[in-house]
């Protein structure tokens, strides 16, 4: 083999350093982190070793090559059909015995393997010794020891993998002993050279091992590739079913007997341990954090820190950050074309459209950023897996994983999460089915987003029952995403594959200040980036639908009459005053403008000195207007003050209601009137239908559009004024429905994009924003309909409702017996 084009596999089990090595040889930044299945990709990288060019692929981590996962597919299918010109097996040290399983898998595939022992230092602190000369003897390849976090070990990795692609191995590699079943391998090889063309392509002896395993995948390639699979296939299972009865056992796990013998049998000749050293810091601390009482107590008590920090603490600093983005609002106003009395230029409105649809995301970073800080020091500190380990109990009984713990979490699994970065977490969860049951629910969990529609329910329609009200909206979408993903892992994802629980726990780390800072950037940034392009994109569309067709032009006649009405009146008021001629024609807009800027400056201030300061910036622009403003006590200033006040108070009024009445007249109100005969029986009007249809950009936006739909009595009067007096014939019944709604209600658009990143497929997409609306809708109108028929109030049918979801998640669990797993 030549060293011209040298492409370099990275093979390994989860946790076991492998992507700190593609990142030593290649200088790459992979995220990598103490946690497993961080690599579920394969990434390209490459480096230079003298005169040679090496391409070096770092494959997803994975415990052995079945085909139960898209890890162990990807590995497999990567090793198989890219013929990489040599394989560097990476393992754990300290974990040499169960790492051997999956470097026998990769010698069965013929190729070239170096034995990388990764993470000696570990092995060396836990009082381990390998003889690696003894180790590779008994292998059959290469045994190249490495440290490679504390960089030892580079240099010779490189040395090796030169030269055993240049020249391939110098020895004949081990075989497991399969015993009793070798006979069958012989005739399932015989059976296959006769019958197939494949051992041109593909190694015979692993082809009839993988066959009597009953690898489903090497068998869909054997109908693939061969004529006579029909035959060939029958006779592999009349081998299977020989064997099974003349053992007693089935042939997959023999395999796997025999294969963790003959680790046994290498690694212990090889590997001396001081009594001394046995019992770890790791292991003690275990004994408390994954303790079966204990151990759910401490994870509470982590994920309340998680929480307080990000949630309660990150809320906090968008006090700092909010006026920021306000005040970048009210640059990109100064630019755009300024508005009339009632005439707002399209540009005008669109930009500042953008700029709020932008800013409202924006808002969160504070929040994201404690959030995935915290995620990045429990990821480096090895208690991710912990979690895992003690949640899989729970969720394994409703088809989700131990690893769908982290993306709940963050999706929400109390109040205040967000399903963006829940869904894309969820591509370490190795069982394809939980994989896609917990990307199906997340979008149900109490994302932040939807909170400012609890709130503002509860305080028009439970205020008296406050803390019952909130505390049955923080746990009701718990108990209803269990037996749903139950339902789906039953029904449209039973044929999806699984896989049982298999954990490597990593020994604990001390995060370093840089990792967690970094991590939480990166992944902030690809927030920001990936993000607001969709925002962006969507804000566009949903402008357009509330924007058009719009008022029609006798109803602008009529806004105009009443326009001119207003301004008359004002000048009416001011007639005789030394002001007049300052406010003739289009002074009067420039007034206005004014006035407005002064009062959104003021509104940041949060000193005298800073207030003082705007009042001179504004004096030395304008004294006559500043004057009106600010009319102390000159008697004709303040007459002319009351009229500007009566007349912007009219402007604004005229706005609101013009702005309630296009969205009337827009696509999207069309839509909500539309929908009435389909959501009556939830209770929902119209209204209340254009709001949920704008929260498909973002749920914030439910409460913003109802904010613009209740007409505005006066400045001073509240959203819960506005709804309460808008909507008389509300009842708690009527609210209890609409918050259960918007529990079910389907992903927004960017988790939408998420959705269909993580599942790679459009259909999967479609149905999350299918299923729950239809789901939503159903509950809703139990609720209404339902709690109308039988005479109940909100808070009975609250109770009543909650008892029910209760008792139909506990059925749920018993359902099917739990799956069998193993840690």
């Amino acid at each position: 083999m030549g060293t011209d084009k040298i492409i370099v596999a990275l093979a390994g089990q989860p946790n076991c350093g492998k992507s700190t090595v593609f990142n030593a040889l290649t200088g790459a930044r992979q995220h990598v982190a103490n946690y497993p299945g961080v690599t579920v990709e394969k990434m390209t990288g490459w480096y230079r070793y003298g005169d040679v060019r090496v391409t070096v692929v770092d494959l997803p981590g994975t415990y052995s090559l079945t085909s139960y996962s898209p890890e162990e597919r990807v590995t497999r299918d990567f090793i198989l059909h890219q013929a990489p010109s040599v394989v560097v097996n990476t393992m754990d040290a300290s974990n040499l015995k169960r790492c051997l399983y999956l470097t026998f898998q990769l010698m069965e595939m013929e190729i070239p393997v170096i034995l990388n022992l990764n993470m000696m230092d570990v092995a060396q602190n836990r009082g381990m010794t390998i003889d690696t000369t003894a180790l590779s003897r008994s292998l059959g390849v290469p045994v190249v020891p490495t440290a490679i976090t504390r960089g030892k070990g580079k240099t010779d990795l490189q040395a090796a993998i030169l030269e055993i692609a240049g020249q391939g191995l110098s020895s004949v590699p081990a075989r497991v002993d399969y015993r009793e079943m070798t006979p069958y391998i012989s005739s399932v090889q015989e059976r296959v050279t006769a019958l197939t063309d494949l051992g041109d392509r593909y190694p015979v002896r692993w082809l009839a091992i993988k066959l009597m395993e009953g690898d489903e995948a090497v068998r869909e390639l054997i109908r693939e590739k061969t004529d006579q699979y029909a035959q060939l296939l029958l006779e592999v299972d009349k081998f299977r079913q020989q064997f099974k009865a003349a053992m007693d056992t089935v042939p997959d796990m023999h395999v796997a007997t025999c294969r963790y013998r003959a680790a046994e049998g290498i690694a212990r000749p090889c590997v001396t341990q001081s009594e001394r050293a046995r019992k770890t810091l790791s292991d003690r601390i275990d004994a408390l954090v994954c303790h079966k009482l204990a151990g759910p107590v401490f994870m509470v008590g982590v994920l309340w820190t998680l929480y307080y920090l990000s949630i309660v603490q990150g809320y906090q600093i968008t006090n700092y950050t909010w006026p920021l983005l306000a005040g970048f609002r009210n640059l990109v106003s100064d630019i755009l074309p300024v508005s009339g009395f009632i005439d707002v230029p399209l540009t005008r409105a669109f930009f500042l459209w953008l700029v709020d649809s932008v800013n409202a995301l924006l808002n969160y970073i504070p929040i994201f950023f404690i959030l995935f800080a915290c995620i990045a020091f429990l990821e480096d500190s090895g208690y991710m897996p912990r979690m895992a380990f003690i949640m899989d109990r729970l969720f394994s009984r409703y088809g989700l994983h131990g690893q769908s713990t982290l993306p709940m979490v963050l999706g929400g699994i109390y109040v205040g999460g967000c399903a963006v970065p829940g869904v894309m977490s969820c591509k370490g969860i190795p069982d394809e089915r939980s994989r896609l049951a917990t990307i199906l629910i997340i979008p149900m969990l109490n994302c932040l987003a939807k909170v400012p529609l609890y709130v503002l329910l509860i305080n028009i329609y439970f205020a008296p029952h406050k803390g019952w009200a909130m505390f049955f909206i923080s746990t009701i979408s718990m108990l209803m995403v269990l037996p749903v993903s139950k339902l789906l892992t039953l029904t449209v994802l039973k044929d999806k594959e699984t896989a049982p629980f298999v954990m490597e726990m990593p020994p604990y780390h001390l995060p370093t200040v840089r990792g967690v800072l970094g991590r939480a950037l990166e992944r902030v940034w690809l927030f920001i980036r990936k993000i607001t392009t969709i925002v962006v994109a969507l804000a566009v569309v949903i402008f357009v639908l509330l924007q058009f067709p719009g008022i029609g032009p006798d109803r602008m006649a009529q806004y105009e009459t009443r326009k001119h009405a207003a301004v008359r009146s004002f000048y009416e008021e001011i007639t005789g005053t030394g002001y007049e001629a300052d406010l003739a024609d289009n002074r009067l807009m420039a007034m206005i403008h004014f006035w407005e800027n002064f009062r959104n400056k003021k509104m940041r201030v949060k000193s005298p000195e800073a207030a003082q300061a705007i009042d001179t910036e504004f004096e030395a622009d304008n004294a006559r207007f500043f004057s009106l403003v600010k009319p102390g006590r000159d008697r004709e200033a303040k007459q002319v003050n009351r009229a500007l006040k009566t007349l912007i108070r009219e402007r604004s009024q005229l706005l609101q209601e013009m702005r309630a009445e296009r969205i009337n007249n827009s696509f999207l109100g069309y839509a909500g009137k539309a929908l009435v005969p389909l959501t009556q029986w939830a209770g929902f009007n119209w209204r209340v239908n254009v709001a949920l249809l704008g929260a498909f950009a973002a749920k914030e936006s439910a409460v913003a559009t109802l904010g613009a739909l209740y007409e505005q009595g006066d400045a001073s009067e509240s959203l819960e004024s506005r709804m309460a007096r808008g909507e008389q014939d509300f009842t708690p019944l009527h609210a209890l429905a609409l918050m259960m709604f918007m529990v079910l209600y389907p992903p927004c658009l960017a988790t939408a994009i998420a959705v269909k990143l993580q599942s790679g497929s459009v259909k999967w997409m479609l149905f999350a924003m299918g299923y729950p609306m239809l789901l939503g809708l159903v509950v809703a109108s139990l609720i209404f309909t339902g709690g109308s028929l039988l005479g109940l109030s909100g808070l009975q049918a609250m109770a009543a409702f909650y008892l029910l979801a209760l008792a139909i998640t506990i059925a749920a669990g018993f359902i099917t017996p739990a799956r069998s797993g193993a840690t």
